[in-house]
């Protein structure tokens, strides 16, 4: 038995933690693994991949990013935008089929996101032995309740206020901290509440200058001349606008800047000296947290073992504390979002952060 294995998309922490579950498995049954670079480009002729031992994925646990290559680009088709897809054309599809028959690979796990996993559900019907392993650290896919990558950016961002406390508090400012999740606000909401942010702006929830303003003024009224805010790079602007950086050729757009634009904002509005800080692909970067390691080497594990049953076209999904799965169909462009009434936001606001609304 051979399969095949291939991280697509962006990359997160604990990537290499599903490669080392998904080798240790497959040689305990005798497999053999073959790990294809650099995403879906790696199927096509004449084949980018190396054979992976066991010996190939000692101390890879700790270590970001992932040993395969990763690409979010290239001849396959991703994700144009929120519920609007391409496929891949046929002959792409045919090229790589190739790869895969020449190799005799039995089955093919595919690390990936929304879109990666919109790829993987058309091979699939076109007759792939496809896996899905879900990935996004905006932890935003609904069929699953946690993804591995998402404590880790969660981490970066508690570790980031927790160093702008300090620079906020002796300057007696207010400081912006523009963190990622394009349609999801997960991360910033998760990492606000750990990291003590007294502000919480989310895409999910419309936000007003002036409201975040006037709760400012109430602060330094109490004594408290120092805030924090948090904000989604997805957050949408009082106008209802996106702040964006560029538009690539599949029509998706880079997001990115809002957080400057809410501290010129809020230094109009409020007068006092406010800073921005964009964590970017810091949240992607670093080594895994011990929740992503063990998240991702079980997820790797329960890939092999739906491949050694035959239970193709389904993905990886974490319920209840337990690893089992789910369709791949029932996983794909069906976001799960933060809900505006949901217990977290409560807490949130319980505790007196601020949600802009």
């Amino acid at each position: 038995m051979r399969i095949g294995i291939l991280n697509s998309g962006g990359d997160c922490p604990g990537l290499n933690a599903v490669i080392h579950g998904v080798v240790g498995a497959a040689s305990q049954l005798g497999w053999e693994v073959i790990g294809f670079k650099d995403g879906f480009e790696g199927l096509l002729p004449p084949g980018d991949y190396k054979v992976l031992r066991t010996q190939d994925t000692l101390g890879i646990l700790k270590l970001g990013g992932t040993i395969l290559g990763t690409t979010n680009k290239g001849h396959f088709a991703a994700k144009l935008g929120k519920g609007d897809i391409a496929e891949v054309p046929g002959d792409i599809v045919s090229k790589a089929k190739r790869t895969m028959e020449q190799l005799e690979i039995r089955a093919l796990i595919i690390v990936g996101g929304d879109g990666s996993l919109t790829t993987g559900l058309q091979l699939y019907r076109e007759g792939w032995p496809v896996i899905g392993v879900p990935k996004t650290i905006d932890n935003d896919l609904m069929a699953t309740a946690m993804t591995f990558g998402f404590d880790s950016a969660v981490s970066t961002v508690v570790d980031a206020l927790d160093r702008l406390h300090t620079t906020a508090e002796s300057h007696k400012r207010i400081m912006v901290l523009e963190v990622m999740g394009r349609h999801a606000g997960w991360i910033a909401l998760w990492g606000g509440i750990a990291g003590g942010a007294d502000v919480i702006l989310l895409p999910e929830i419309p936000f007003d200058t002036e409201k975040v303003a006037d709760f400012i003024r109430q602060r330094d009224a109490q004594g408290h001349h120092s805030t924090l805010v948090v904000v989604a790079e997805g957050a949408h602007l009082p106008d209802g606008e996106l702040a964006t950086i560029a538009e690539n050729s599949g029509g998706e757009v880079r997001l990115g800047g809002i957080g400057e634009i809410i501290a010129r904002r809020l230094e109009e509005l409020t007068g006092k000296e406010t800073r921005s800080c964009t964590l970017g692909h810091l949240q992607r970067g670093g080594a895994p947290t011990a929740l992503d390691r063990i998240l991702g080497t079980r997820f790797g594990v329960m890939a092999v073992k739906l491949a050694e049953e035959g239970r193709f076209g389904r993905m990886v999904s974490y319920q209840a504390y337990h690893v089992d799965s789910v369709p791949i169909e029932e996983a794909v462009n069906k976001l799960r979002l933060v809900e505006p009434e949901g217990e977290m936001v409560k807490a949130a606001k319980a505790v007196g952060i601020c949600l802009g609304d």
